[in-house]
C-alpha cells in the first residue's frame, strides 16, 4: 500500500475546515488541519522537507493572509505546491502567490479533488524519462561485393 499523501490545511472558518478535512480524508489523504496562518507556520517548521505534499488555505485568514502564507511556506518548503481558496470571487487576482487558485462555493468536491490530484503530482515532478534500449545493430559480416538477384 502507498503511503497517503499529507496535505495541510488551513482556514479560519471551522465548518470549512471540518468538511474540507472529511473530504480529503475520505479520498485517502492524510489532512493537518490548521484554523490560522501562525498555526500552519508552526507545522511547517517542525516538518521535514518533503513530508508535506500540499498547502490549501484560505485566501482572507486572521493577522496573515493567504499569499503571505504562502510566501513563508514556499521559503521553508520551496518545492511544496500550494491551493488557494477563497469566497470572494473577484479575489483571483490577489491570490499571486499559489501555484493554483480556486473560488470557494463555485467548484464542486469533484473538481477541487482534480485540482488536489494534479498539485500533488506535479510535486512528485514528471514521470522520468527512461530511454528505450535502442536495437542491437547486426554485426557487418564481408561476404564480398553485394549481388543484385536479378543480375547473373
Amino acid at each position: 500500500m502507498r503511503p497517503k499523501k499529507v496535505i495541510l490545511c488551513v482556514d479560519n472558518n471551522e465548518q470549512t475546515l471540518s468538511v474540507r478535512t472529511f473530504l480529503l480524508e475520505t479520498r485517502g489523504y492524510r489532512v493537518i488541519a490548521a484554523s490560522n496562518a501562525q498555526q500552519a507556520l508552526e507545522v511547517l517548521d517542525r516538518t521535514a522537507q518533503g513530508a508535506l505534499d500540499l498547502l490549501i488555505a484560505d485566501l482572507l485568514l486572521p493577522g496573515m493572509d493567504g499569499n503571505e502564507l504562502v510566501r513563508r511556506a514556499k521559503q521553508i518548503h520551496p518545492a511544496l505546491p500550494a491551493l488557494i481558496v477563497s469566497g470572494t470571487v473577484s479575489a483571483q487576482d490577489r491570490a499571486l502567490a499559489a501555484d493554483a487558485f480556486l473560488p470557494k462555493g463555485a467548484g464542486t468536491a469533484v473538481e477541487l479533488l482534480e485540482r488536489i490530484r494534479v498539485l500533488v503530482a506535479r510535486k512528485r515532478g514528471p514521470k522520468k524519462h527512461v530511454p528505450a534500449p535502442q536495437p542491437a545493430q547486426p554485426a557487418a559480416v564481408n561476404e564480398g561485393p553485394i549481388k543484385h538477384p536479378m543480375a547473373s
